[in-house]
């Protein structure tokens, strides 16, 4: 019994063990699983959103290349201009996104615009003139987000350089994007409390960011795994706590196979894996309840078998006890109670044993029978008393002689004794 309650307290102990290693598992996977299902679903939404983006570049490029070459054609003279003014007017009523349209001259000087406040207004320090001054490629520009001077509202340029028929650099054209365009649009995607949706360059310099953070527009996130480790990825997911308000995301980002722009999509980790915790949290409940279902039935298992070696021990106990008593009790009515002697009854079972014995095997059995000559009147003439302390001294002398165990003395009746002698011949 000691055995089973050592495998019913290892049992209980296995069982323990292998709910609680079954609902770390089950938490570990389920994890792995949720955040797997973040980075494919970030990663596909930073695809979609870097396609809707290269869209809006695109529209702006193909603005731009109509109107250049119409510029390059036909000239700015005014009549030109009243003809461009139409052209542009239809082409910004189907592109919401086109926030200005200018026209710059060689000197920087805003020659046209879209916001009559903007013409007159000299760029020449602007990065996407110098840019175009500097660099004869027809290639658009996309410059950082700037603060138009016109209108005060957030913008993304892109520009395009114009040419004289030689080539010479004959000033350039310039689209802004509203970046509150932009805003409008990511609001309608849902990433939680503390997700953020941004728009950086290939270096690293943050263009755009959902939620809107002036302050945080053109920070150097070069530093960031996104343009370190993962800088040779055209997308990937990656996680690491923001420099901007330290809080851990899942990052998921694509990079523009046209433009160099990289969008890029994260998720609050906790915000992210409230569902997780929240299942984790209940599958911790149901092992809490398990375990103590099979606690508290293993306790009632170890308590019955206590009570059973227990009962066991009293029972053993008690056989003992009652062995005791019986060989007491069998001894007490196998012997005569004035001599001490066996009685008659032990004799006649001892004698037949050791009859059939000798007979069996062919051996001797001798039997003394022995009375005391006169005892009666012995008796009469002295009492009872004296009578019974001569059978005494009687048997105690009987007793003397016999010296091998498996000889027996015994009170056959009255003041007769019997003695039966296994393995002895008559001599």
């Amino acid at each position: 019994m000691k055995r089973d309650l050592r495998l019913a307290s290892w049992l209980i102990f296995v069982v323990c063990a292998c709910v609680v290693m079954l609902m770390v598992w089950q938490a570990w996977t389920a994890r792995r699983n949720t955040m797997d299902n973040i980075q494919t679903s970030t990663v596909n939404l930073a695809a979609a959103l870097s396609t809707y983006t290269d869209g809006i570049f695109k529209q702006s490029e193909l603005m731009l290349i109509g109107l250049t070459e119409r510029v390059e054609k036909d000239g700015v003279g005014p009549l030109q201009i009243e003809r461009l003014k139409s052209v542009i007017a239809r082409e910004m009523g189907a592109l919401p996104q086109i926030d200005t349209v200018s026209l710059y001259n060689v000197e920087g000087i805003c020659t046209f615009s879209t916001n009559p406040k903007a013409v007159g207004v000299n760029s020449v320090k602007r990065e996407f003139f110098q840019h175009h001054l500097q660099t004869p490629g027809r290639a658009p520009y996309i410059g950082p987000t700037i603060r138009s001077r016109a209108s005060g509202e957030w913008v993304i340029s892109v520009s395009r350089r114009i040419n004289h028929p030689d080539s010479s650099f004959a000033g350039l054209m310039v689209v802004t994007i509203g970046v509150e365009h932009l805003l409008k649009f990511y609001s309608g995607i849902q990433v939680g409390d503390t997700g953020i949706i941004s728009l950086t360059s290939t270096a690293g310099q943050l263009r755009v960011r959902y939620p809107h953070l002036e302050a945080e527009i053109g920070r150097d996130l070069s530093s960031t795994p996104i343009f370190t480790s993962e800088r040779d990825k055209p997308s990937g997911t990656t996680r690491f706590v923001s420099r901007i308000d330290g809080i851990p995301r899942f990052y998921a980002f694509k990079r523009s196979d046209v433009y160099p722009i990289v969008t890029v999509i994260a998720l609050g980790q906790r915000e992210a894996m409230l569902d997780w915790l929240g299942q984790t949290k209940q599958s911790v409940l149901v092992m809490l309840v398990l375990l103590g279902l099979v606690i508290g039935l293993g306790i009632r298992l170890i308590k019955h078998i206590h009570s059973r070696i227990r009962a066991e021990d009293q029972l053993l106990e008690s056989q003992a006890a009652l062995i005791q008593l019986n060989r007491h009790l069998e001894f007490i009515a196998s012997e005569d109670k004035l001599t001490g002697l066996a009685n008659r009854r032990r004799f006649d079972q001892f004698l037949d044993v050791e009859f059939k014995r000798a007979r069996r095997e062919r051996n001797m059995l001798s039997l003394i029978l022995m009375d005391a000559d006169h005892f009666k009147r012995y008796n009469d003439h002295f009492g009872h008393l004296a009578g019974d302390e001569c059978l005494v001294a009687l048997a105690r002398l009987v007793e003397q002689c016999i010296r091998r165990p498996g000889d027996v003395a015994a009170r056959y009746g009255g003041e007769e004794i019997a003695v039966v002698l296994p393995g002895t011949d008559e001599a």
